[in-house]
């Protein structure tokens, strides 16, 4: 992740637009902010996944991910499983693993990418 210079700023993530995308099963709740130009445009997002959300498809994309409440459990592609509670965070790079997301109970998450 490249950061060009950018001003500073506040976000009340309460004023940001909340979209709604469905998963295998579930449903995740998305506040999306950008900063910087594109090509080095970083996406920052505030995400809540329903009890029994599945992500609809194995993202390569990298992200540094925090669990802000309940919990997420994360499946790589080569079958290991982890889980994550509040407080605690993943990071991974671009096209390093495949991974999908499930949350039991729902889940609240602060993500960078």
């Amino acid at each position: 992740m490249k950061m060009d210079a950018f001003a500073f700023g506040i976000t009340d993530w309460t004023q940001v637009e909340q979209t709604e995308h469905k998963g295998e099963t579930g449903t995740a709740y998305r506040r999306t902010r950008f900063f910087g130009e594109k090509p080095d445009q970083i996406r920052v997002r505030m995400v809540e996944y329903t009890a029994g959300y599945l992500a609809d498809h194995w993202c390569k994309k990298g992200h540094v991910l925090f669990c802000l409440d309940g919990e997420l459990e994360t499946t790589l592609e080569d079958g290991r499983k982890f889980v994550l509670t509040a407080g605690m965070s993943y990071q991974l790079g671009d096209n390093a693993e495949a991974h999908q997301s499930f949350s039991r109970t729902g889940a609240k998450l602060f993500i960078v990418d």
